[in-house]
């Protein structure tokens, strides 16, 4: 599973810009929380067969399932299956010749305790039937910041009420919501094959796992679709949809490789998915271990409850993939193309080989978030890979409710709790740093063993761990032991000094943070003479003082030259040294961090002005970017010295990210003879580029932005939005309300925030009562929806600065209303 939202709120000028990753209430001691052991087995799950129909009106599955077990280890005369919130109408033993027995059960609407009326032998395969009915909408069920949902089984606008909304069914099984629409044993170190036959209007396609072996008519209007997986796999990783979706198929090695989309993206299905073949060989023969399936598909849906999710054979997308070819211009790695990367591992780290409980939850979930940066690397280069890890570092970093989890926890209060920044984005980054310290070809030929080993089972750290040190000969334990069975992370400061009389160069490491200090080998590059020589140490006191000898002064030390410790640091190198970094280093992070030591000295250091304009042009898009979003333009000085390097550089770039920014800079200039500049780049096919063109116009040119910003309601996505959005809430009035508040319902998440600033601006404008409420219930339910993401906090700010410019004879009422969404709001956290 991928969450791929982190909320990120532009407000007002009192407000700040925040994001960070979901939050849990955590015990100060995670020891004191419940421990969660694997799940028993006493029966196993061999095959699953179901027969579902739909009941679209009260959103009901009327189901019949034939669930084939053995005991585990030991002789039993009873079943218990997880079947959530069911009416349950039959349960009976089925004989060898078909014929069935009743069977007598409790039922407590969680779990239902099967009497088997006998004593099955260990390993005696048998069958109980059962006819039931499942009501996901009636289930009281609760999500998690991952998973903001948890009722299994989803009827999306079911009578049609909402225009232009597509009618879809589909499911949603990690953790254990799979039991919500089919009974089973929902765990994730069960194992079964699956036949699941739907019956549905035949006007709708229909995907599940494995093949589809047959498609018969079923009266009127209606078909039944048979799905067969053949190789088992876990109950939580079963799927289905249904709705009115086209096909482009592709293939691989000649596996069917489809893209379910909605019609009207469709065409586009190659574009947005297309690289999935190349994937598919580069993970495989990376890996040594072919695509374990007989097929891949990719379905995108519409109001799905988290990213995306790895089902067997077919996985499900949330609706932020399906992009026209103008929205594809402005189409970023990381929410996009890095979640496809991210399902398609798990094919094999999570489907073939899965944890065995969700304690050990990152053998699925780090390795795939590792996978993202190697897709990166492979396809977009070591710049591209470096900046998404770099990001995930700084997302983990973000919140110190992090710093006390183990990646494997065995103690924790709810099984989504695991799905979290430490799970994903840490776990993720770990895998780097032991990759980097085995090397490839050892790295990579552990995780051929750990997959060959465990083949259509289950896997925990310590099998991953002793395949890694069957491969590399190398004990491994101080690893897993610091990074996956203990919590934290390095806090450091480094420091420099040099012996010209010795002609030594010293480095000092001090780890800040309590407790033993990390045992860390790391790789040093000292540049002399224009020549680079790399030390390689490894660090295991609270402070090492480490001495090397070189012919001359270095220009440059470069502690983790291979820029994958996951560390806090403080790094004491006067700014000539990070200019040379910047000049010199090969890395991604090594130029990142000259930027960010040039940003809190341009004020008072001509160097730092001339790095950060050098970086404007750095050769990496997202460094580009950086830099220009680092510039101080209030500054006279660099207004001067960049306001031509801005101008000149438009001309060339061939970013579309980086136009945007360039103008959003110039924008900030508010020089009035950048007008014709704005006003060319509203043509532009990049939503982004004519969001930040029709910005930087308002700033010189208001009344036209305004005029500018009508003609662009027809046809506007993302940053487009927002900027017509905002240019409302300066020029705008009452008559532009209906657009700003309708393209807020109509936005997913993210759109939602990006859109905050404009949305709000107007509300601090219009006295209008109706308009008011309007406002204040959605940035209510905002803050209730996304509290876990410290939305709250920021929504009752918001509320509380629109209450005080309330103004006129509506501003009692309006207040009134505030007020009571403060306390909505307040309620919820």
């Amino acid at each position: 599973m991928k969450k791929v939202f982190a909320a990120g709120v532009c407000l007002l000028s009192s407000f700040s810009l925040w994001a960070q990753a979901p939050t849990t209430s955590a015990a100060s001691d995670p020891a004191l929380l419940p421990y969660r052991a694997t799940a028993t087995k006493v029966n196993d799950l061999v095959h699953t067969k179901l027969d579902v129909r739909f009941d679209y009106a009260k959103s009901y599955l009327y189901g019949k399932a034939w669930v084939t077990l053995k005991p585990h280890a030991y002789a039993t005369d009873s079943l218990r299956l997880d079947a959530q919130g069911m009416d349950i109408k039959t349960v009976a033993l089925v004989g060898s010749n078909g014929s069935t027995q009743p069977l007598k059960y409790d039922y407590n609407q969680q779990q239902l305790l099967v009497q088997l009326g006998k004593t099955v032998a260990p390993g005696t395969a048998y069958t109980v039937y059962l006819e039931y009915t499942a009501k996901p909408n009636e289930l009281k069920v609760k999500g998690s910041a991952a998973i903001n949902d948890a009722k299994g089984l989803y009827f999306i606008n079911p009578d049609s009420t909402v225009k232009g909304k597509p009618v879809q069914i589909w499911t949603q099984g990690e953790s254990q919501s799979n039991s919500a629409w089919f009974p089973t044993i929902d765990r994730p170190n069960q194992k079964m094959t699956t036949e699941i036959s739907m019956t549905v209007p035949s006007k709708y396609l229909t995907l599940s796992n494995g093949k589809m072996v047959s498609q018969t008519p079923a009266g009127a209007g209606l078909r039944t679709d048979t799905w067969k997986m053949e190789q088992p796999h876990s109950p939580y990783l079963v799927m289905m949809t249904v709705g009115s979706f086209k096909v482009t198929h592709d293939t691989w090695r000649g596996k069917p490789v489809d893209y379910y989309l909605e019609p009207t993206y469709a065409p586009y299905a190659k574009q947005i998915f297309g690289n999935t073949p190349e994937m598919l060989e580069f993970f495989s023969t990376r890996l040594g271990v072919e695509f374990p399936w007989n097929k891949y598909a990719q379905i995108v849906v519409r109001d799905y409850v988290s990213g995306a999710m790895e089902n067997t054979t077919a996985t499900l997308h949330g609706d932020f993939l399906q992009k026209t070819p103008r929205e594809l211009i402005d189409r970023q790695y990381g929410n996009d193309e890095s979640v496809i990367a991210h399902e398609l591992f798990h094919q094999w780290f999570g489907d073939y080989v899965t944890t065995e409980s969700w304690s050990n939850l990152t053998v699925n979930e780090s390795m795939a978030d590792f996978s993202e940066g190697l897709w990166a690397e492979h396809k977009y280069g070591q710049d591209a890979a470096d900046a998404h890890k770099y990001g995930y570092l700084t997302q983990y970093l973000g919140n110190p409710e992090n710093y006390t989890k183990n990646l494997v926890r065995f103690h924790y209060a709810e099984r989504e709790d695991m799905f979290d920044a430490v799970t994903y984005q840490k776990g993720g980054l770990i895998l780097d740093m032991l990759r980097a310290y085995l090397g490839d070809d050892v790295f990579f030929a552990g995780l051929n063993q750990y997959l060959k080993q465990n083949a259509f089972g289950n896997g925990e750290a310590h099998q991953m761990r002793l395949a890694f040190e069957a491969a590399s000969g190398k004990d491994l334990n101080w690893f897993y032991n610091q990074w996956f069975f203990n919590a934290g992370q390095p806090t450091v400061t480094i420091d420099y000094a040099w012996d010209g009389g010795r002609k030594v160069q010293t480095v000092t490491v001090k780890q800040l943070q309590p407790g033993e200090p990390f045992t860390l080998p790391i790789a040093i590059d000292l540049y002399v003479k224009g020549k680079v020589e790399r030390r390689n140490v490894v660090l295991r006191n609270a402070t090492e003082t480490l001495e090397f000898p070189v012919a001359a002064k270095p220009d440059l030390v470069n502690v983790d030259a291979q820029k994958v410790m996951l560390w806090q640091k403080k790094d004491n190198k006067p700014l000539a040294d990070y200019v040379y970094q910047y000049q010199h280093a090969p890395r991604y992070v090594d130029r990142y961090e000259a930027i960010a030591a040039a940003k809190e000295k341009q004020g008072t250091d001509a160097g730092a002005r001339s790095l950060l304009v050098a970086a404007t042009s750095d050769k990496y898009y997202g460094l580009r970017i950086e830099a220009l979003q680092n510039l101080d333009l209030e500054s006279k000085a660099m207004q001067k010295l960049i306001a031509p390097v801005l101008r000149k550089q438009l001309t060339t770039e061939k970013e579309p990210l980086v136009q945007a920014e360039i103008l959003t800079a110039l924008g900030q200039l508010t020089d009035k003879r950048d007008e014709a500049l704005f006003t060319s780049n509203l043509k532009s096919q990049s939503y982004a580029v004519q969001g930040a063109a029709l910005s930087g116009l308002a700033a010189v040119a208001p009344a036209k932005a305004l005029a500018q910003a009508r003609t662009f309601e027809a046809d506007n996505k993302g940053k487009l939005t927002a900027a017509i959005a905002e240019v409302y809430a300066t020029q705008g009035g009452l008559e532009q309300w209906p657009f700003v508040r309708q393209k807020f319902d109509e936005a997913g998440p993210q759109g939602r925030f990006d859109l905050l600033k404009g949305f709000a601006g107007m509300l601090m404008r219009l006295n209008d009562p109706t308009a008011v409420a309007e406002g204040v219930d959605r940035i209510k339910n905002l803050g209730i929806q996304f509290k876990s993401y410290g939305a709250a906090d920021p929504m009752i700010n918001l509320l509380e600065a629109l209450k005080s410019k309330q103004s006129g004879t509506s501003a009692a009422q309006n207040k009134q209303v505030i007020e009571q969404a403060q306390q909505a709001i307040q309620q919820a956290k």
